[in-house]
């Protein structure tokens, strides 16, 4: 297990040495040592630093999981600028927000990509730059001394109703998210990580930085089908496998060769909550893996996890804090809820990011100080998610305030609807909405993956475990549910659709 270390340093001086394999990163131009990633960093670090930008300028990235992609989280804070990555799977629209918003001054990508914007989607002054305009004997930069409260990147949440908004991470952020997940999951030099997640998306550029911090060995994937994961797994003997939930569904329809599935020892989560049945599924196809359940936000990074241990007795829980974090759980009137009792959760600490980007309202509404009677001080981000804790510490996630279903005067959690939908087989993914009704004031909407031949047999199941105030009016069925561009349920698409 690494040993935690509360001193944020830059993260540029991330890497570590590696174990006997000395292996850093493992992709389709082969192999690199850390010698060879630190020497990389460097020279991408002094390739953006010769085009003369000022210090804090925002370079964006909009590239597959190329090893470049994979080194620019590391090389544009080394040059002092920061880095914006864009998802690979927005459109046009999207790229032109990010980068008109973010006021990058430079984009590194690929001609066919920027060939698929339309004038005015890069702004005036940003440059574009090439991976393949890389010099490959250009003198690396020597690692940076910035303080760690400077800021390093901006990543940009994803929105379907309203536009992604920037989330400022400061080098401590990035430093001891990396430290604090790599303690926790016991990661090790012997470990190999294939890396499936969006590097623009904080959990899969905290895989990168958490492995790298580790020593491990870590092997970046684009995937089009589940079956190149498992393709993936047989080729590359990872140990460890992060997802989100819509890709373990996926996962757990497929076949996998026993000797292929036994390679795998540490499963990870975050993204939303694992249902009961994804958890015995993953028990059951990967016998020889630890499963981490987590609960995260982007304006935080990493609020909780729960120990693999307690998943069979407690498959409903994200678990406690996670290394350097607070939570705590706040009733309405600011005062600390009693176990049992349901409130808001708060994360405290050094992982608090730094605020949104250019948006001081949002910033105001979201980041807010701490409880006077929390451990510490400082700002803290006032998720608006409601969780409950239980008498042995452990965190139980309810729903977010803008989600709850008000009907006939019951506040009801859609998250435990959709987990009775999904329990007894007869589907297995599910969004459950309130909707306008004139007797109710809501309604229970329940969209579902399937073609309803099984709908009387769940209504059936669900007279029998939910109350009568639980029981969805109303399924719709469709063959697919939509995701967003991380591969997690697109939950505002559905909304937007169901209510208009």
């Amino acid at each position: 297990m690494i040993a935690l270390d509360p001193i944020p340093f830059p993260i540029d001086t991330l890497p570590l040495r590696g174990g006997a394999s000395d292996v850093a990163l493992i992709d389709r131009a082969g192999v690199l040592d850390f010698a060879g990633l630190e020497r990389l960093t460097g020279q991408v670090a002094a390739w953006l630093s010769a085009q003369n930008l000022a210090p804090g300028a925002r370079v964006a990235s909009w590239l597959p999981k190329t090893r470049l992609a994979c080194v620019l989280p590391m090389a544009a804070p080394r040059a002092g600028l920061v880095h914006v990555p864009i998802n690979p799977m927005l459109k046009r629209a999207q790229v032109a927000h990010i980068l008109g918003d973010s006021g990058a001054t430079v984009l590194v990508s690929q001609p066919a990509r920027l060939e698929t914007l339309e004038s005015g989607d890069i702004p005036d002054g940003c440059l574009t730059l090439f991976e393949s305009a890389l010099d490959p004997s250009i003198q690396p930069l020597p690692r940076s001394n910035a303080s760690g409260d400077t800021l390093a990147a901006i990543l940009y949440t994803s929105g379907s109703t309203g536009r992604p908004k920037g989330v400022m991470l400061s080098h401590a952020n990035l430093w001891l998210g990396a430290i604090s997940v790599a303690h926790y999951l016991n990661l090790s030099a012997a470990d190999r990580v294939l890396g499936v997640l969006p590097l623009s998306f904080d959990y899969g550029q905290n895989q990168l930085f958490s492995t790298w911090a580790a020593g491990a060995s870590y092997a970046p994937l684009d995937y089009l089908t589940a079956r190149d994961v498992v393709k993936a797994v047989e080729r590359l003997a990872p140990t460890t496998l992060a997802g989100v939930p819509p890709l373990w569904v996926q996962l757990l329809e497929i076949e996998w060769p026993e000797t292929v599935a036994n390679l795998l020892k540490r499963l990870t989560n975050s993204g939303g909550a694992l249902t009961a049945p994804i958890v015995t599924g993953l028990r059951a196809r990967f016998p020889s893996a630890d499963l981490y359940p987590m609960y995260g936000l982007t304006e935080a990074f990493r609020s909780t996890y729960l120990s693999p241990e307690l998943v069979a007795d407690h498959p409903d829980s994200i678990g406690r804090a996670i290394p350097f974090a607070e939570v705590l759980v706040v009733r309405p009137d600011g005062t600390s809820a009693e176990p049992g009792e349901p409130g808001e959760l708060v994360h405290a600490g050094p992982l608090v990011a730094q605020g949104y980007w250019r948006d001081l309202e949002r910033t105001a509404m979201r980041f807010r100080p701490a409880p006077a009677w929390a451990k510490g001080s400082g700002m803290a981000v006032w998720s608006g998610d409601t969780v409950v804790r239980g008498a042995d510490g452990l965190l139980r996630f309810v729903g977010r305030d803008d989600e709850m279903i008000k009907s006939a005067g019951n506040r009801i959690s859609p998250t435990e609807i959709e987990e009775a939908v999904v329990a007894g087989g007869e589907t297995v993914e599910a969004v459950a909405l309130g909707v306008a009704d004139a007797r109710l004031g809501q309604a229970i909407l329940v969209i579902a993956r399937g073609d309803g031949t099984r709908e009387a047999d769940l209504r059936a199941r669900l007279r029998r475990d939910l109350p009568s105030f639980q029981q969805p009016l109303r399924y719709v069925w469709r063959a697919d549910l939509p995701r967003n561009a991380n591969g997690k349920l697109d939950r505002a698409a559905i909304k937007a659709e169901m209510t208009s």
